[in-house]
């Protein structure tokens, strides 16, 4: 071999070599976010119970805890799509590595929403403290057990890829749709029977509602989940 042969050949595998470890480096960053993204699911779905907590034991300390905690999930949602963003732009990802960005960016939105659920929950729970007459019928505690259920089974479904599980969470979608209607069917019947409960029912009305929509973005997710490994 030449030794112009030999330098080409030096700088062949000079250049794999860098090549390699901008790749190793580009899917220990894609990892890392990736986990940021499992994180963020954790903190809502902790901040949900917490609110839910704290309407049914009265609990304001537990309910300002859950509002101080969103600027947490604001900074790590923030972080996370500046992590998307450098990905994109460090590389040119291929299909998955697209795929994978793509559905962490949508996720986040969905996580971050569920958060902000979370704090109009304890927000209510602290308007409703001083009200001694709460309607009795309505199923708060199941809603919610659903939902939170829902959201960490789609961000179990997420970290695992697994497509079943996902599509398990979106069939599951129905029952909270049901009970949320259950629930707003017995608070109108119980606010008619007594206008007593009339404020409190009102409240929780909203309540109702951010639990709902908690399962519609777990739906989200499991969407987004199924499109990020090919299943759809």
């Amino acid at each position: 071999m030449s030794d112009a042969q030999s330098a080409y050949a030096r700088r062949s595998l000079t250049q794999k070599g860098k090549l390699h470890r901008m790749r190793t480096a580009y899917h220990e960053a894609l990892d890392q976010t990736r986990l940021d993204v499992v994180r963020l699911g954790a903190l809502v779905s902790d901040a949900l119970d917490a609110a839910v907590a704290s309407l049914e034991r009265r609990d304001t300390n537990l309910a300002a805890r859950v509002v101080a905690g969103d600027d947490a999930v604001d900074d790590l949602r923030r972080k996370i799509e500046g992590a998307c963003i450098d990905l994109i732009w460090k590389q040119q990802p291929v299909a998955g590595e697209l795929r994978a960005i793509a559905a962490m960016l949508n996720t986040v939105v969905d996580l971050e929403r569920i958060g902000d659920y979370a704090v109009d929950i304890a927000k209510n729970s602290v308007k409703l403290n001083d009200i001694p007459i709460r309607p009795a019928r309505v199923e708060i505690g199941r809603i919610a057990a659903i939902a939170n259920e829902m959201l960490r089974d789609v961000m179990r479904a997420y970290t695992e890829g697994d497509a079943e599980l996902a599509e398990a969470v979106i069939q599951r979608d129905e029952e909270v749709d049901n009970l949320y209607h259950r629930g707003i069917e017995a608070l109108q019947q119980e606010m008619a029977q007594d206008p007593g409960v009339v404020r409190a029912g009102t409240m929780m009305l909203f309540v109702l509602a951010e639990l709902e929509r908690v399962g519609d973005r777990a739906n989200n997710i499991a969407w987004h989940t199924k499109e990020m490994i090919g299943a759809v």
